[in-house]
């Protein structure tokens, strides 16, 4: 469901016809005098793919556990589908957890371990072995089916408690850190077959991490969690390109922030002027702030062009020095020194191999960029 291709018609929370499936109705845990959880309300739609987004601390892995019924909320209500589950116990919720630990049986092998679940049920032989071959080959790990999980790859013990969790077919699936075992490559894999698992089966899936990229990359939507807090909701591309927060541009990615005062207000454009540089940032939308307000110009690395010749506009354009280049292979990252000693960071594509005309260090630079490519952030 995460996929470019599905956010344009998959967007149920567009729709004031459509329920939540999960609705978090101002929830709060605290430990002691400690609050993990501060009056959060969230709600989740069916068959999405959600993602809780934090630093370690933030409250998201208590939340998920008081979706599972692992944790008491001090107040307010958690519903699924419609149901309270303020008595439900979890064994008796719609609701599965994979943890991030994977918590796989050593002297079972994966069959043995993929149908654990079912067992407990007491389900026929026939059905449990038909269950755990269609689970199986989804995961794609029919062929190691009679391995111990100290036989398999991270990737593979990973696909093993994923087909454990879904097996016995929650309309819920709950998952801190699935990932964070896997190394950097294969976590990259493994992220869209957890995509293309969650479109085929139809379940909802909520998601705890700390990776930012793991969250663009899986969620239909994100929810990023600031100290017990929603600091804001919204798709991969709202929070990364209009974020509502000095907080979530940090956040999410690499952001240059500028910080200015509003000289013009109009409908259509504001002016910004910097307090520490000699230069006006022109933005081409009108901004909820009153005149002469402290406000922050955001703008991403990959928005600010780099030229060693000055591209001739009055604003939005800064000069500095290349101090520091990173090769990154698919592109460098700059750092330029401006006058006053703070540091911009530029990122820009390698198109050509080997190319001779690239900027290096200690050139003195043009830093310029568009009108559309500031977010002007007032807290």
């Amino acid at each position: 469901m995460a996929s470019s291709t599905t956010f344009s018609t998959f967007e149920p929370w567009k729709d004031p016809a459509e329920k939540p499936y999960v609705c978090i109705d101002r929830v709060t845990k605290k430990f002691g005098d400690f609050v993990a959880v501060n009056d959060i309300s969230l709600d989740i739609y069916r068959k999405e793919l959600f993602c809780l987004l934090g630093a370690s601390g933030c409250g998201k892995s208590t939340l998920l556990r008081m979706l599972a019924g692992f944790e008491e909320a001090s107040s307010g209500r958690i519903l699924i589908d419609g149901m309270d589950m303020a008595e439900i116990p979890p064994y008796e919720r719609p609701v599965n957890m994979m943890f991030q630990s994977y918590a796989l049986f050593p002297h079972m092998n994966v069959s043995q371990n993929v149908s654990f679940g079912l067992k407990q049920e007491k389900l026929t032989g026939q059905v449990i072995k038909t269950r755990v071959e269609e689970m199986l080959e989804l995961v794609k790990l029919t062929q190691f089916a009679k391995r111990k999980p100290h036989q398999l790859s991270g990737g593979q013990r990973q696909r093993v408690a994923l087909a454990r969790s879904l097996i016995k077919r929650p309309k819920l699936l709950l998952l801190d850190e699935p990932l964070a075992a896997l190394d950097k490559k294969l976590r990259e894999h493994t992220q869209f077959e957890l995509m293309n698992i969650q479109e085929q089966l139809g379940v909802t899936f909520i998601v705890v991490t700390h990776d930012q990229q793991e969250a663009m990359t899986l969620a239909t939507r994100i929810g990023v969690m600031e100290e017990g807090y929603i600091a804001q909701v919204g798709t991969p591309t709202e929070i990364y390109e209009f974020p509502g927060s000095r907080f979530v541009a940090d956040f999410i990615g690499s952001v240059n922030s500028f910080e200015g005062r509003i000289t013009v207000d109009e409908p259509d454009h504001v002016i910004i002027r910097m307090l520490d540089q000699d230069v006006d940032i022109f933005v081409d939308h009108g901004v909820s702030a009153s005149p002469n307000a402290r406000v922050w110009a955001a703008i991403r690395p990959e928005k600010i062009h780099i030229s060693r010749t000055d591209p001739g506009q009055a604003r939005n354009v800064i000069r500095g020095k290349v101090k520091e280049i990173a090769y990154m292979g698919d592109f460098s990252i700059y750092l330029v020194e401006l006058a006053g000693g703070r540091t911009v960071r530029v990122t820009q594509p390698n198109l050509r191999r080997g190319d001779p005309e690239r900027i290096t260090w200690d050139e003195q630079v043009f830093l310029h960029w568009l009108p559309s490519s500031i977010v002007v952030l007032t807290e």
